[in-house]
């Protein structure tokens, strides 16, 4: 492999200045768009030595066959040449977003000569004020149902109201009480804009200022003996609770603010963006994004605001955006948004109080989504089917991989060594299958990989066990045998966590067996990258591969396995040294552990401390610390 790129300009031509870069292929399609703020110091990275790129990195580069850059006056601007770029071309490299369903939102038709409220996922409605957006339909239906008990405003569709107007009769929705426009012949077109202005206001963050109104009118009228009118305000302050418990007061009543929550791991990231109005959390939106190439959070973050704000409407732009890390070109981000918004906006961490908190619930959530995401993906047919094709491809074997075990080893600063094997079948984890083992002499990772994996495959040749189980189907004392799934079901593809060295050693196991025919690979953590025996170069699946999400996956359950074993096992053993004591039970042992929360401090409590503790007198305390030292 040539460690130098064809395409490579030449020292001195690309210019200083901030600026957009785009990489090309051979057939001129945009593989990559990316800013800087001095282009030369930024594409120098993607043509240092090929061999100390990061791999997906290195793929693009190679991939490509041309870059070219556009100089631009201020960095702002090469930020909104970038999004505009990204959003032209779609480039395979870049970030990709997925699950992007529009989302419901309620809008109030302003422009209209009588506004109306609708339940919409277009947000291009000429002159039209949005709020939400909303989890489900069923919820912003829920929200007007109860919001024009208090402000009636129009709610029937374009042609009932011409007609009505034109009739004279009331529109039908007005008719039973649903419409509250001028159609319903109740109130004038001033009256109604009126009242839709305060519809807005309300939702809008206006809140103490109905509940002030309505409870002082009802106070007014039940003193006048007026039950009727009393009863309607009172209605309506109950419609009022209702609204605004859905969208519970979590920041100061003056904040504006959208907060990003974000989860991720090496190819994939799921955002929770929560849009707080009028300190209230008065919507929701959530998206996945498939990650071709390694990018920080930082950038993450860059990319997501970029997307979320790049069309959106001034109003849409609040004044505060809170995020969980902050991009290089923060300054320039904020600058950006306050362009858009014709006002101040600040980008900010969420460090303590109640914001912060609200991050936490906010990256939470993202957190759970990123684990639906992957479990979808993963538990849909289609999908596992094109994961067990691509990685049969992929690894050049003659057969799908039906049965896949996987390997990883775990322990604490090299004590306590335990490893795990993983079983899936079909795509799918076979959990009764499961198996760990316990590594009592070893020298590194390998060769605890090699040992484990040796063990296994002594048990691949041996023959079934059958257990005898009655019929209860059949006369007299016939029996027939049943067969249980056993450790020595034969896998086609082996899979261990870790690079190059862990591939060799397990290599090594599966030549020292005699069972050369069952395939091996290694998936490296870091770099999501696969390894086969005797290869010098990794092979790197495309970020958005199902063979990768499945190899991921199964390294994840592995890895959770091992961890599981190990903590067990830990616990265990801890219990056993403490219970050797004299006169030391269960309750008290839990007593010491709670109170010193490790061995290794109880170790180190003198014996004057450890009778501090009650139910441990004087003479105990001095045979657990006789017995712990001795060991």
């Amino acid at each position: 492999m040539a460690d130098q790129l064809p395409y490579k300009p030449k020292q001195g031509e690309i210019p200083t200045n901030p600026g957009v870069y785009r990489f090309r292929d051979a057939d001129g399609r945009v593989l990559y768009v990316g800013k800087a703020k001095n282009l030369r110091a930024r594409l120098s990275n993607y043509f240092a030595p090929l061999h100390t790129l990061h791999e997906r990195t290195r793929r693009m580069v190679l991939t490509a066959a041309s870059v070219e850059w556009t100089v631009v006056a201020t960095d702002v601007d090469s930020l909104q040449l970038e999004y505009t770029w990204i959003q032209e071309f779609s480039p395979p490299f870049n970030v990709r977003y997925k699950d992007d369903k529009s989302y419901p939102y309620m809008a109030v038709t302003l422009a209209d000569e009588a506004p109306r409220v609708i339940v919409t996922r277009n947000r291009r409605i000429p002159g039209a004020k949005y709020f939400g957006p909303y989890p489900k339909v069923w919820a912003v239906h829920d929200t007007i149902d109860l919001m024009i008990k208090v402000f009636p405003i129009r709610t029937c569709s374009d042609a009932s109201y011409k007609k009505a107007m034109a009739t004279g009769r009331p529109c039908f929705p007005g008719q039973i009480g649903r419409c509250g426009g001028p159609c319903s012949m109740r109130v004038t077109v001033e009256e109604h804009r009126a009242i839709v202005d305060d519809f807005v206001a309300f939702l809008s963050g206006g809140d103490k200022r109905f509940t002030r109104e309505l409870t002082a009118r009802m106070r007014e009228s039940a003193a006048a003996m007026d039950y009727e009118s009393a009863a309607l305000y009172r209605d309506r302050l109950q419609a009022i609770d209702a609204v605004l418990n859905r969208s519970a007061l979590v920041l100061s009543e003056d904040t504006d603010a959208d907060l990003f929550g974000i989860a991720e791991d090496e190819l994939s990231a799921a955002v929770q963006h929560f849009v707080v109005r009028g300190g209230r959390v008065r919507g929701v939106r959530a998206l996945t994004i498939d990650k071709e190439l390694d990018i920080s959070g930082a950038d993450l973050v860059d990319q997501v605001l970029q997307r979320t704000y790049g069309q959106a409407p001034a109003s849409d732009i609040p004044r505060q955006v809170l995020v969980p890390s902050l991009p290089d070109d923060a300054a320039e981000l904020e600058a950006w948004l306050q362009e858009r918004r014709g006002k101040r906006v600040s980008l900010q961490l969420a460090q303590r109080g109640s914001k912060a908190e609200l991050l936490k619930t906010a990256t939470i959530n993202a957190q759970q989504a990123l684990i639906l995401h992957k479990t979808r993906r993963t538990s849909d047919y289609t999908a596992r089917t094109r994961a067990l094709n691509d990685l049969q491809e992929a690894l050049g074997l003659d057969e799908a991989p039906l049965r896949i075990e996987c390997y990883d080893v775990s322990h604490l600063s090299g004590t306590n060594v335990v490893a795990s094997m993983v079983v899936f079948e079909d795509g799918l984890p076979r959990k009764d299958q499961y198996r760990s083992f316990g590594v009592a002499e070893t020298t590194d990772d390998t060769d605890s990989l090699y040992q484990v994996l040796t063990r296994r495959l002594a048990r691949v040749d041996e023959p079934e066990d059958d257990e005898p189980v009655p019929d209860a189907t059949a006369d007299g004392d016939v029996v027939t045998t049943r067969k249980r799934p056993r450790f020595a079901y034969r896998p086609q593809l082996l899979v261990v966590d870790g690079g190059r060295p862990q591939v060799e050693a397990a290599a090594r196991a599966l030549e020292d067996a005699g069972h050369t025919e069952i395939a091996l690979c290694g998936i490296a953590k870091r770099l999501e990258e696969v390894w086969l025996p005797g290869e010098e170069y990794p092979v790197i699946l495309p970020r958005t591969s199902e063979a990768l999400y499945l190899l991921q996956r199964l390294r994840d359950e592995a890895h959770r396995f091992a961890i599981t074993h190990q903590r067990k096992r830990r616990k265990r053993d801890i219990t056993s040294v403490l219970s050797e004591v004299p006169g030391l039970g269960e309750t008290r042992i839990r007593a010491l552990l709670k109170h010193f929360g490790s061995v290794a401090r109880l170790k180190q409590a003198t014996p004057a401390e450890i009778a501090e503790l009650p139910g441990i007198g004087p003479t105990l305390a001095e045979g657990i610390h006789r017995h712990l030292a001795a060991r």
